[in-house]
């Protein structure tokens, strides 16, 4: 994992599931988890994004 990905996964969860799964399902739901709360959408993105 690169520095770049781990500063957009705190930052910006939608855009770091976005560069690495492009446009899916995992955006989706990344970006519903970050509507109900910034933490869990910086997780989901962590956890989506270490694959």
């Amino acid at each position: 994992m690169s520095l770049l990905n781990i500063i957009l996964c705190i930052f910006l969860p939608p855009v770091a599931v976005f560069m690495k799964h492009g446009a899916g399902k995992a955006l989706i739901i990344n970006i519903i988890l970050c509507l109900l709360g910034w933490i869990p959408g910086m997780i989901h993105a962590f956890f989506v994004t270490s694959e």
